[in-house]
């Protein structure tokens, strides 16, 4: 384990990188964002995407590595009611979508080191009543922990007052360390996705992905053309109706070039799987990376975007005496 100083805010907070190592895998975690800045297999090369300085990431991280929340994903208009109450929340994606926790979310948050080890950080975070417009003060903690070749995440979140959470890691894997992700192999154990809007905004639909660009129910690769041009993937896919006891598998990537295979378990329902076809970082990143389009994918496990509007999505309420709690864990192989 080491700690060192990455970076200072405009505020003059003091940011904390700390690498944290076990077999045939290490990881840099920074306390901005409780950031995945890197995650390394065996000594090679990062199978995440980052930045070097913390003044990239403030200025053109597409949340790179972060823990989004208080709600990942989309709430239409930014509104939702709870127990008769019409909350606004802040419209940060073209004015009419919030998205992955508003302008200030907690992937631009300062969080608090609250425990090391050698394979393992755990970082706090307190988010007052009204952030956001969100209501009632939450405290959540994200605690990474490194096994055998595998990064194990555990959330957990508190409130004082009825609210909503749903968190969500928000790393851009590439396998093979460089280039594009068009040829990685993936495989998504789902018979059932979200369809949304053009606005990405669910309809409230469950449709099967049974002859739908979505069936990865068999691994094949992530390209996939039509008539009018590439497919673009940023969907979320059904795992499970309801919050699992213990993680199951939701999701399996292969990088053919280097034959490092990621499996992505979790106890949530929903995975986002986004392809990253838009992205394009006029600044180098790890190695001197130029990142452009589908330059790294997101595997987010989360529950349901939206969920709080569409009665059929399951439940993301977090009420005073209860405790939201995620297990995701990425294993990697050698397949």
């Amino acid at each position: 384990m080491a700690i060192r100083k990455f970076g200072t805010l405009p505020d003059g907070t003091r940011i904390q990188e700390i690498d944290i190592q076990a077999d045939g895998i290490s990881a840099s975690i920074i306390s901005w964002g409780a950031v995945i800045q890197k995650l390394v297999l065996d000594g090679s090369h990062s199978v995440v995407l980052g930045f070097n300085c913390l003044e990239h990431y403030l200025a053109h991280s597409p949340y790179f590595g972060a823990l989004v929340g208080r709600c990942a994903n989309r709430i239409a208009h930014g509104r939702f009611d709870l127990d008769g109450v019409t909350y606004q929340l802040s419209l940060n994606e073209g004015g009419r979508t919030h998205l992955h926790g508003g302008l200030q979310g907690f992937a631009h948050q300062a969080w608090q080191i609250d425990e090391m080890a050698t394979d393992m950080v755990s970082l706090r975070l307190r988010s007052p009543d009204g952030a956001e417009g969100y209501p009632g003060q939450v405290e959540v903690t994200c605690r990474y922990q490194l096994a055998d070749r595998r990064l194990v995440i555990t959330l957990e979140g508190r409130t004082d007052r009825p609210t909503i959470l749903n968190l969500a890691g928000h790393s851009y894997f590439n396998l093979e360390g460089t280039g594009d992700t068009l040829g990685h192999l993936l495989e998504i154990p789902a018979s059932y996705y979200t369809p949304a809007d053009e606005r990405l905004i669910p309809t409230g639909e469950i449709a099967t992905v049974e002859n739908t660009p979505l069936d990865f129910r068999k691994e094949r690769p992530v390209l996939h053309s039509t008539a009018s041009g590439r497919f673009a993937y940023d969907h979320n896919f059904v795992i499970g109706r309801a919050p699992s006891a213990e993680p199951r598998l939701a999701a399996r990537l292969t990088g053919p070039a280097t034959g490092i295979c990621l499996e992505v378990w979790s106890t949530e329902p929903g995975l986002q799987f986004y392809d990253a076809g838009k992205l394009n970082v006029p600044v180098p990143g790890l190695n001197g990376e130029i990142y452009g389009p589908n330059a790294g994918l997101c595997l987010e496990a989360q529950r349901f975007p939206d969920a709080i509007n569409q009665p059929n999505f399951g439940n993301v309420i977090l009420r005073p005496g209860e405790t939201y709690r995620q297990v995701t864990e990425y294993r990697f192989f050698q397949a």
